[in-house]
């Protein structure tokens, strides 16, 4: 008999400062290094109709410097430190994150204090960046093949909600639009401390790193914070499909997005484990039905956003197939898969292999992720979502129970409640010419951290 995993003990502590900026410490005294984030409750999806985009475009005005910090002197200092820094936007956070040796805690602390006070906003920066902004658009998007293809195609299928359904790169007419009162509006509105979460892990005190970001961050004033976008979605009752060119791309391409259940609800953990059987890799039943077997596709996958969404979000298999098989026909073959784990169900030594990989590949996000390059990155990732959508940063060692928990019957179970046509969205990629470009894999889903 197997015995069981040992619990997780995480040392984490936390405070909330008196504007309203929630702390998170996480000592690990392993090696002389820290990795320091700051993760605002602002993403895609929570940008305000009519500012599409602009979640985005600070990402990029946040490293163009500060009342104390000049333009890119941020970047140049952590460099100096012998650090590393980057910024990623999400559907429901945007955040900021530097991993320097131990000694460099201050610095880094002083540096995201002073553009959290004090971004320099003005209108060469905002120039600037949102013509970096569109052609970043341009690059990865409008001139890659398979751009944007479905994080960006798939939510305004799949959704009738504005929030979750825009563009989430922005419109050019909503980012030329912008004013630099708007911009600064912006900044005013999302970027409080009270709408944040600093992070500290590895080669500290907590007691001392608490009273850094006292002395740093306690006297930036807090802002009233709006009303939260409403996120939710009306139940859906029918299949939705869609459709969409592919210019440069070879091969026509199927994206299946069905919806998930509510995060933190029993459904949510099973549907985690039940998308793990369908896209584990070469292991996972949709490659080895379509690609293997069948030989329909050519590549397939799929992921889901399980930690770090707070809204409605979906479970989404990614299928490129033979030019030869009509998009009806690959559908078809990929929907057979699916009625047989309805009704057949998941033998449960599958089930526990699932949950080993899944346990595993946990273990590696907390250890590294972000292709580990930043130290700690998925430990912090995760501390930060707990903390902003469940107001629980323990959870991080506790989370991993309920994914532990589904038995092959509640995972059938799940599969016929959820992976219905009634609640999913279908979109096929056209290409326009069938040939003469080559084919490359294109990167999964989106760049977003993945346990």
């Amino acid at each position: 008999m197997n015995a069981e995993p040992k619990k997780l003990h995480i040392p984490v502590e936390h405070t909330t400062l008196a504007n309203g900026l929630r702390v998170v410490a996480s000592p690990d005294r392993s090696a002389p290094f820290v990795t320091v984030g700051v993760y605002y409750q602002i993403g895609f999806r929570l940008e305000p109709r009519g500012r599409s985009g602009f979640a985005h475009l600070f990402e990029h005005m946040m490293f163009q410097g500060s009342e104390n910090a000049g333009k890119m002197e941020h970047i140049r200092l952590i460099n100096a430190s012998g650090g590393l820094l980057n910024g990623t936007t999400n559907y429901d956070i945007t955040n900021y994150f530097e991993a320097v040796p131990s000694n460099a805690l201050e610095r880094v602390l002083w540096l995201e204090a002073d553009r959290m006070r004090s971004l320099k906003v003005d209108d060469e920066n905002l120039r600037n960046q949102r013509d970096v902004v569109k052609e970043e658009v341009r690059v990865n998007v409008m001139n890659q093949p398979y751009g944007g293809f479905p994080w960006l195609d798939l939510p305004p299928i799949a959704f009738r909600n504005w929030p979750n359904a825009h563009n989430f790169y922005g419109d050019f007419a909503d980012l030329d639009a912008a004013t630099l009162a708007d911009v600064r509006d912006f900044f005013r509105t999302y970027y409080a401390p009270n709408n944040a979460v600093l992070l500290m892990l590895g080669d500290l005190d907590p007691a001392e790193a608490f009273a850094l970001a006292r002395r740093h961050f306690e006297n930036i004033p807090a802002f009233a914070l709006p009303p939260r976008a409403d996120v939710s979605e009306a139940p859906q009752t029918e299949e939705r499909r869609g459709e969409v060119e592919e210019k440069l791309g070879p091969l026509p391409a199927i994206a299946i997005g069905y919806t998930l259940p509510p995060r933190g609800t029993p459904d949510w953990y099973t549907v985690a484990i039940l998308e793990r059987i369908l896209h584990g890799g070469r292991a996972g039943r949709v490659y080895r039905r379509l690609v293997l077997e069948k030989q329909i596709a050519v590549d397939a996958d799929g992921s889901a956003d399980i930690f770090d969404a707070n809204g409605p979000t979906q479970m989404v298999t990614r299928i490129f197939h033979k030019p030869e098989y009509a998009a009806g026909a690959t559908i078809a073959a990929y929907d057979e898969l699916i009625r047989e784990v309805q009704e057949k169900g998941i033998a449960q030594d599958e089930i526990e292999a699932v949950k080993v990989k899944f346990r595993s590949d946990y273990y590696s996000m907390l250890e590294g992720g972000m292709g580990s390059y930043m130290p700690r990155f998925g430990l912090m990732h995760y501390l930060a979502c707990f903390t902003l959508f469940d107001g629980d940063p323990d959870r991080v060692n506790t989370v991993l129970d309920g994914f532990l928990a589904p038995s092959a019957a509640q995972a059938q179970a799940v599969a016929r409640k959820y992976l219905v046509p009634h609640n999913r969205a279908v979109l096929v990629r056209r290409p326009v010419n069938l040939g003469g470009a080559r084919w490359h894999r294109p990167a999964l889903l989106s760049s977003r951290p993945r346990p």
